[in-house]
């Protein structure tokens, strides 16, 4: 199987998709007067967004759990490839250790200033960080039960109940808010993505990964179809779950406009949210692997795209600094018109893509420093 001695290029297509759009979601939420978000902390959604800025914001959706998704896939085909090489499982647990600790560590020192939030905000790289290290052990198991037990999680972890951790001090708060109830109502103890129903969604993306691996050359090219099947299905079982507006609506459906169907929960993530954002990940794998296949990964915009994506951290650390544009704690000055943040997305994303493009150069010239983690 030629594909899966390198890189898989389109995994790398998606997740760089997901960065430039995610990108848009942040550079909207430090440059606009109205961006929404918080959906799922906030039970109805903010009456000051109209049409248009409500779907800037809903078309993000995907960029979280694709990620955490994908982060899932890249520890099963990392650990497949190093035990190839012959290193040992202990070498890999303690990689994959390092690893999420790191993100942990660059999610409060770095990313939580950067949107002014307090230093213990548990934020998505504090996330993926402890669901890494919940990984570096639980790869060990056989990838069906990692499958079985991750869809056990997503489908039941709505009737979740923490009532037996004390809320009513600092430390039983914050470890609810870790655990499956987001929220930001006790300073310093905040966070938006809680592991429980995550480690799930990293739980699908690491069969994913195995699931790759066992395919012949013959197989691979049915993927492409088969991504396409997922992606349209799990669309189509959000409208239904969504008209039925009950099991797995977190935020249940208040009304029959288009606002009031898309508006689902994030924070935490509800089925109907896993079922639109991974159906549209899915369809973007498929379409990147259409690319792959015809040999046209090559091409400039697929390499703007996927350079992005082989450096998903690298570039997440340093796109919040250069699109905040100014120190912690100082407001804007001004605010931008939707128009005028396009242009200023497309100018960073150009800006990005060379600085990227720089480190990755370096990476490969050190592979054996600590940028190998970064």
């Amino acid at each position: 199987m030629t594909e899966l001695t390198g890189r898989i290029q389109f995994i790398d297509f998606t997740r760089g998709v997901a960065m430039m759009i995610m990108a848009w979601d942040h550079v909207t939420g430090f440059w606009n007067n109205v961006h929404g978000g918080l959906e799922g902390i906030l039970k109805v959604r903010q009456t000051n967004l109209n049409a248009l800025h409500f779907f800037s914001r809903f078309i993000t959706h995907f960029c979280a759990p694709s990620f955490i998704f994908l982060a899932g896939t890249s520890i099963s085909l990392m650990s497949m490839r190093r035990l190839a090489k012959g290193q040992s499982e202990r070498d890999i647990t303690l990689h994959l250790l390092t690893r999420g600790l790191l993100l942990i560590a660059f999610d409060f020192l770095l990313v939580a200033p950067s949107f002014d939030l307090p230093n213990l905000a548990f934020g998505v790289l504090a996330c993926i960080g402890v669901c890494m290290v919940v990984f570096s052990l639980a790869r060990r198991l056989p990838s069906d039960i990692i499958l079985l037990i991750s869809l056990l999680i997503i489908l039941n972890h709505e009737f979740m109940d923490l009532g037996f951790i004390p809320n009513t001090v600092a430390w039983g708060h914050y470890f609810r808010v870790i655990l499956h109830e987001p929220g930001f109502d006790w300073i310093p103890y905040v966070g938006f993505y809680p592991v429980i129903p995550w480690v799930g969604v990293m739980g699908l993306g690491y069969w994913f990964g195995s699931m790759l691996t066992k395919l012949d050359e013959n197989r691979f090219r049915d993927l492409k179809l088969r991504l396409a099947g997922a992606g349209f299905l799990s669309m189509g079982l959000f409208f239904i779950v969504r008209y039925l507006n009950n099991y797995g609506n977190l935020i249940h459906r208040w009304g029959s406009g288009f606002m009031d169907w898309l508006f689902v929960s994030k924070y935490p993530p509800s089925i109907s949210f896993l079922l639109w954002s991974l159906g549209v990940m899915c369809l973007l794998h498929s379409i990147g692997l259409h690319y792959s296949m015809k040999g046209h990964q090559s091409s400039r915009v697929i390499s703007f795209v996927t350079t992005f994506g082989r450096n998903p951290l690298f570039f997440y650390l340093v796109h919040l600094w250069l699109y905040r544009f100014r120190l912690p704690g100082q407001v804007p000055l001004f605010y931008l018109t939707l128009a005028q943040t396009v242009v200023v997305w497309g100018v960073g994303l150009c800006i990005l893509w060379l600085l990227t493009a720089r480190y990755e150069g370096l990476k490969r010239t050190h592979p054996n420093s600590l940028l190998r983690y970064i």
